[in-house]
């Protein structure tokens, strides 16, 4: 696996790379310089699973943020600086723990190697990120359009920028919302570098469009054991990001922990709402702390054998559910006690 390879990054208090376990990465949507929102949002996605985090500092004012914020959160800060050299460098002077830069527009060799001084001299780690919306016009021209090769030559190129400045605390991104383009750019580039990947479909969209292909893309590129940072990019809360990326890595075997919910789909036997029930034991199961599978059953029928790989379940029929584990029924309950039934089960679960 390409992963168990790449180079050691230290982020804060974690480490990527090296085979190290992928981490789950998300971005606030918040005005950074609004310290009391930008924590409040950040403690909640810590509280999710997210264990990176990436805050814009588009001005000064949100640079300076990134203090207070350190102060009252417990996961790596990523600051993410587009344009202007001097951000980056204030970023890291006020404490974060890695930045996202793309080397290409920050201007001249002089304004590089002045964010490369301040990162060196504190040993903080610079996250080059290349996307395939600003791929620069020569690569366009000589690959006749926005293409894999391309994304992975432009990458490559920036980061030899910053190691012929004599650093390598380096991290990879490079992105498009092109899923087949992005997979074969990471195909591509984890032949080239050793360098840890952060991985992510970019500008996925909606919730709806933006988990297929999130889900797609990444279970290519990560079931091919390429990347060590994922980040699920939706047009929406950033927790549903992190419900996404811990749902990729479970079902990739790439994370365990947590309750997988199964559940049938609706058919002409279904007697009670299956669809209102499946959604309300998703959301139950958020922070029971277990590694089990739980299967929501739409009829007595099929039910119990339909759940027998489940380590518990329950089928609704009607008027009544029933409680099932490993397949065989061991209590009936009125319908409207189903989802408390389980509850409680969960709760004193002993295996």
């Amino acid at each position: 696996m390409h992963r168990e390879h790449t180079k050691v990054v230290q982020i804060g208090n974690k480490k990527i790379g090296g085979g190290n376990p992928i981490l789950i990465q998300s971005m606030t949507n918040t005005k950074t310089d609004d310290v009391e929102a930008t924590v409040k949002q950040i403690l909640e996605l810590e509280a999710a699973g997210c264990e990176i985090i990436r805050c814009a500092v588009p001005d000064m004012a949100a640079a300076e943020a990134l203090s207070e914020i350190k102060k009252q959160i417990h996961i790596p800060l990523v600051a993410d600086i587009h344009f202007d050299y001097r951000l980056a460098i204030a970023a890291m002077k006020n404490g974060a723990d890695k930045i996202r830069i793309n080397p290409g527009n920050i201007g001249s060799e002089e304004k590089i190697r002045a964010v490369v001084d301040v990162a060196k001299e504190r040993n903080i780690p610079i996250r080059v990120g290349v996307n395939s919306g600003s791929l620069e016009k020569e690569l366009v021209e000589k690959y006749g359009g926005v293409t894999a090769e391309g994304l992975v030559e432009s990458a490559l190129d920036k980061v030899k920028i910053i190691e012929d400045m004599g650093y390598d605390n380096l991290v990879i991104s490079i992105k498009s919302s092109d899923v087949m383009m992005c997979a074969r750019a990471h195909e591509l580039i984890a032949g080239k570098t050793d360098y840890p990947l952060h991985v992510g479909i970019t500008e996925a969209g909606t919730l709806y469009s933006g988990n297929i292909k999130s889900a797609v893309g990444l279970g290519m590129i990560l079931s091919q054991g390429i990347g060590d940072t994922i980040r699920v990019s939706l047009t929406g809360a950033p927790l549903e990001e992190i419900k996404s990326a811990k749902r990729i890595l479970k079902t990739l075997g790439l994370r365990k922990g947590g309750i997988e919910v199964v559940s049938c789909p609706t058919c002409g036997r279904t007697r009670i709402d299956l669809i209102g029930l499946a959604n309300q034991v998703e959301d139950l199961v958020q922070d029971i702390p277990l590694d089990i599978k739980v299967a929501v059953m739409g009829c007595v029928v099929n039910g119990p054998g339909e759940a027998k790989e489940a380590d518990i379940g329950i089928a609704g029929g009607v008027g009544l559910g029933l409680l099932i584990k490993k397949g065989k029924i061991v209590k009936k309950v009125p319908e409207e006690q189903l989802l408390e039934t389980l509850r409680q089960e969960l709760l004193h679960w002993e295996e």
